[in-house]
């Protein structure tokens, strides 16, 4: 029986892992720091990480480790070359978290366009019980319907977010990050034209070496003064400090972010603007609804019963 070995699963949220602890002899640590990676997979066949690294000099100290299943799409945590090196399989997860995050995404542009966050804390914080009027105008809010949403990586997410833009009545364009032509139902634009042109951007690209600062404060002074700008995709895409003096200086009206360029935030700039309600963040968690941990679980799951069956 093969030694199973998941080094983070808090990332799973306690859901029903029995379709992977069936598999094998299961072990599971609830987070793993890197100095205890190696002991903790030890005499593993098979290791399950979402965030935790697995560095080239950990694979070299462990003869065991045949297989990594990473709980996540992203792979930069893995050491991909030196698997390939010592014949290690390396396995991610592939379109489980799609749907959560498009509509996160979307959520993210309703919630900034009709000033939700701040509504609900008029009422709650005493503020409504105690005025004179049956309305508050203290922000204008605005449809998203009619609006130009511009999509920077039209990949699975970004083409489930164009869907749901569009029947939501936007006016979608795209920009491809990778530079790729290809026909789609939406037209492609430069990454200043996209600017330019939209009320609603959001970003569902890769971070790579084209992506890496795509957005700086010369980027978002190309934006409308009234435009939203939302990124669930990873952060150091877009500068925080530059969005934080775009806000503080009008270039732009609000932003939703759910990834940040280290994570948890410790220290930044985002913390301090003047008007914190035209920031909405949420913890990495644009992913994680229940249905999408199950279909991660699910994918980890596949991903292990097609290895055993070669060996």
């Amino acid at each position: 029986m093969k030694k199973i070995v998941f080094l983070d699963e808090y990332s799973v949220a306690n859901r029903d892992m029995s379709s992977i602890t069936s598999q094998g002899e299961y072990k599971a640590y609830d987070f793993t720091r890197k100095e205890d990676v190696v002991e903790r997979l030890r005499g593993a066949h098979i290791a399950i990480t979402n965030k935790v690294v697995i560095d080239g000099d950990a694979m070299r100290q462990l003869p065991d480790l045949k297989l990594i299943c990473i709980a996540a799409t992203g792979m930069n945590n893995v050491d991909l070359n030196t698997a390939a090196e010592l014949g290690i399989e390396v396995r991610n997860a592939v379109g489980y978290s799609t749907t959560s995050v498009a509509e996160t995404t979307l959520a993210s542009a309703l919630a900034l366009a009709r000033h939700i966050v701040y509504f609900d804390e008029y009422c709650h914080d005493g503020r409504y019980a105690a005025a004179e009027r049956p309305f508050c105008f203290d922000r204008m809010t605005y449809e998203i319907r009619g609006k130009r949403w511009g999509i920077i990586g039209l990949g699975n997410i970004g083409r489930e977010v164009a869907r749901l833009a569009t029947a939501f009545g936007c006016e979608v364009s795209y920009h491809s990050t990778s530079g790729a032509k290809r026909e789609e139902a939406y037209p492609a634009m430069e990454l200043d034209e996209l600017l330019r042109n939209s009320d609603i951007v959001s970003v569902h690209s890769p971070l790579n070496e084209r992506t890496r600062g795509l957005i700086g404060l010369e980027q978002l002074k190309m934006m409308k003064p009234s435009a939203i700008i939302i990124n669930v995709a990873r952060g150091g895409i877009i500068d925080e400090a530059a969005l934080a003096e775009a806000l503080d200086n009008g270039y732009i009206s609000a932003a939703a972010l759910d990834v940040f360029s280290t994570e948890p935030l410790r220290q930044s700039p985002l913390y301090n603007i003047r008007d914190r309600h035209s920031l909405l963040t949420s913890p990495h968690n644009a992913w994680a609804a229940a249905e999408a941990i199950d279909r991660l679980i699910g994918c980890i799951a596949e991903n292990i019963r097609v290895w055993l069956a070669k060996q």
